[in-house]
């Protein structure tokens, strides 16, 4: 290949991906093995490469093979090249493992990804990041402490990484865009391919600020296989987990666990034991597994202080718009708790009458401080 040695190492990492047996925890040794001099490995004869961790004699006979065999290793690396004259049309770019801008906590893991397509911008490195996972079927109660925990660590400057998923993860990604931070969605597709989103009216503003990233290539087709190892790249990529809903199975807990192997911190929220989306996250906190969270604070306080160094800004607190409302809906506002509250419950409470209580609720409603739910029950929305 007559091209520069970067590219040379782009399009040879990219075919490596192509040889059966050969993930990324062994693309990972070999680079190690060859003190990243990638080139280096078209010349290694079988003996060398059994030298590499992870690579027993038969996965370096069909390795070598692969590699010397000229219709084999053109077909792979001529469709590299493929992948790489794609980047422009999809407004993308490719980072691999021998960057230097290559995400420093991700290279860390066991199995980190060779190469990251990526549209828009990953934060510099010493950017904080956490990521924010949860049920696909949200309930009220898991949306808002979504968007009030990624409120609050928008303005602390800190990256809010998810995957772009229905329900808790599309809250974050939009929570956090919504007050001004930086999110990063990473994609079990090719980031050409937003299958959540496919009228784009959340991604375009992913990219704007932050990015969408993912191992997989251009026009690869999505399987459920596809998804764990988008989660270890969510866990692996960030100092945390913080998982907000999640039943005993699913998706969420997969991405949990990658962080505990990853010797990340994981979070949980808790929630009411008659609700199945928070069935997963009490028993993570019961097992020891997570530290339970009630705010922003929690997980920096847990984290440390060389992670809080990092953050920019402090986080808000509750009602930040305290000061646009009337005395008569403050007092409101203090009656009411995290949990809804039925009309008449706070009619006694805050010693005004039902009919005049609904005009302040609707005011509140038209400010955004409370949320109406079924049955004629209220609920502070922290926003």
């Amino acid at each position: 290949m007559s091209l520069p040695a970067a590219m040379e190492e782009r399009i040879l990492l990219l075919a490596l991906t192509l040889i059966p047996g050969i993930g990324p925890a062994r693309i990972k040794a070999i680079t190690t093995f060859l003190h990243n001099r990638l080139a280096d490995v078209l010349h290694c004869d079988v003996g060398e490469l059994i030298q590499v961790s992870g690579i027993g004699e038969s996965l370096a006979r069909q390795m070598h093979h692969f590699l010397h065999h000229a219709e084999t290793r053109e077909k792979a690396l001529a469709s590299a090249e493929q992948q790489i004259a794609e980047l422009p049309r999809h407004h993308a770019e490719l980072i691999t493992i021998l960057d230097p801008n290559y995400p420093a906590l991700l290279k860390e893991i066991y199995d980190p990804p060779p190469c990251l397509f990526v549209r828009g911008k990953l934060p510099d490195t010493n950017q904080p990041g956490l990521a924010v996972v949860g049920t696909r079927y949200a309930s009220q109660y898991g949306k808002q402490v979504t968007a009030l925990l990624c409120r609050d660590l928008a303005n602390c400057g800190v990256v809010v990484f998810s995957g772009l998923a229905y329900g808790i993860d599309m809250v974050a990604h939009t929570a956090t865009v919504e007050n001004g931070g930086r999110t990063v969605a990473v994609l079990a597709s090719g980031v050409e391919s937003i299958y959540t989103d496919p009228k784009g009216k959340l991604w375009p503003k992913i990219v704007e600020n932050g990015a969408l990233i993912s191992e997989e290539w251009f026009g690869s087709e999505l399987t459920p296989g596809k998804f764990p190892k988008r989660n270890r790249i969510i866990s692996g990529i960030t100092s945390g987990t913080i998982v907000v809903e999640s039943d005993l199975k699913g998706g969420s807990l997969i991405t949990a666990s990658s962080a505990l192997e990853q010797n990340r911190e994981v979070f949980a929220v808790p929630g009411s034991i008659f609700s199945r989306t928070s069935r997963g996250t009490n028993r993570l906190i019961q097992q020891g597994s997570a530290k339970a969270v009630m705010s922003v604070d929690d997980i920096l306080t847990e984290l440390g202080p060389q992670f809080a160094e990092k953050c920019s800004r402090p986080a808000l607190q509750d009602n930040s718009q305290q000061g646009t409302l009337t005395p008569i809906e403050q007092a409101i506002m203090q009656c009411m708790e995290r949990e809804p509250i039925h009309i008449d419950t706070l009619a006694v409470a805050s010693g005004i009458d039902v009919s005049s209580l609904l005009v302040h609720l609707f005011e509140l409603e038209l400010k955004a401080a409370v949320v109406q739910q079924a049955g004629q029950f209220f609920q502070k929305k922290f926003l």
